[in-house]
């Protein structure tokens, strides 16, 4: 099959194109004939070296899939042999094929392409995660998502209006600003040209947001607390400007915040496999009806990852980017 292998840590020009031996289904995996994969931020970091898969996982890069599936590994039923699937894996994605556990896989209605399919686990597997199960979002409440047109942002952003979340953003232009209303935020906060802790202070008049799903980390940590209302929740799912913040304990025991964070790749297949059944239950039924696609920013054929990742870093663009198999 042909591939994209990550040869020794650096800029995009270490994505080669290459080809290897179909892997084989192990026990409670199908082998999925993969039509496109998601690119993610965390295939950028794993590709200059700074986040290594999990034992077991694929050298390969690549997070998310949409295929047909077309073999069996043991134990696994044969309801979905032949049909199409979207499905969160560890890894291997940037291939012509790729094994995914059974339970990380769900089917792709017609409402949705295979490209928008294959745009969707990551992103939805962790905002659903993050906002609803850590940070308990619940209909009505406020939440600021910095990032707003990154995958993350835009999933949060269509999620939570689908949800009744009153959903505000960060974004680091008037452009992306437009671009993320555009999506479904009630509003966006040029970070490069405002202050988001007054602006957010302003928009709920004084009130503050009950979650925080942060992804910037470092200095942003207690500039987010001040955003929070009291009994807020503050979700941490990366780092991007740092692992440590200097915070007030006191603060937090006065408005009684919660303060949790997750990772996601390297959860056990158990976790991940009740991840995907409560999304099955909860949220499938509106991508079946084609309420809920993702954002789709660029789609570019398999030999240009490297392109795609260079669109990622630069940061200009707004929603998913795609490769096509």
């Amino acid at each position: 099959m042909r591939c994209i292998a990550i040869e020794g840590a650096g800029d995009s020009d270490v994505l080669k194109p290459v080809e290897r031996p179909l892997p084989r289904p192990g026990a409670g995996e199908y082998l999925i004939k993969v039509s496109a994969a998601g690119v993610n931020r965390p295939d950028v970091l794993q590709r200059k070296g700074h986040y290594p898969p999990p034992p077991g996982a694929s050298d390969l890069p690549g997070l998310e899939i949409a295929g047909e599936v077309v073999a069996l590994g043991e134990d696994t039923g044969d309801e979905l042999l032949g049909q199409p699937v979207c499905a969160l894996v560890a890894g291997g994605g940037y291939a012509e094929y790729c094994t995914a556990p059974a339970g990380q896989c769900l089917p792709v209605p017609d409402a949705i392409t295979m490209e928008e399919a294959a745009a969707i686990p990551e992103t939805l597997f962790t905002v659903w995660h993050n906002l609803f199960e850590r940070g308990y979002a619940g209909q009505g409440e406020r939440v600021l998502v910095h990032g707003g047109t990154s995958g993350i942002g835009s999933m949060a952003i269509k999620l939570g209006a689908l949800f009744g979340l009153t959903v505000y953003v960060t974004c680091g232009s008037d452009e992306k600003c437009d671009a993320a209303r555009a999506l479904g935020a009630v509003d966006a906060i040029n970070y490069k040209a405002s202050d988001f802790v007054e602006e957010i202070k302003r928009l709920t008049g004084g009130e503050g947001v009950d979650v925080v799903l942060d992804m910037i980390g470092g200095d942003y940590v207690p500039r987010n607390l001040t955003c929070l209302a009291s009994d807020g929740r503050h979700v941490s799912i990366a780092f991007q400007r740092g692992v440590s913040a200097e915070i007030s304990v006191m603060d937090i025991m006065q408005r009684r915040l919660v303060l949790t964070g997750s990772t996601l790749r390297a959860r056990d297949g158990g976790f991940k496999a009740l991840l995907a059944d409560e999304i099955h239950r909860n949220v499938w039924p509106l991508v079946a009806e084609g309420q809920l696609k993702p954002a789709i920013d660029k789609v570019y054929p398999l030999a240009e990852a490297a392109a795609a990742h260079e669109r990622m870093e630069a940061g200009d663009h707004v929603g998913k980017i795609v490769l096509a198999i």
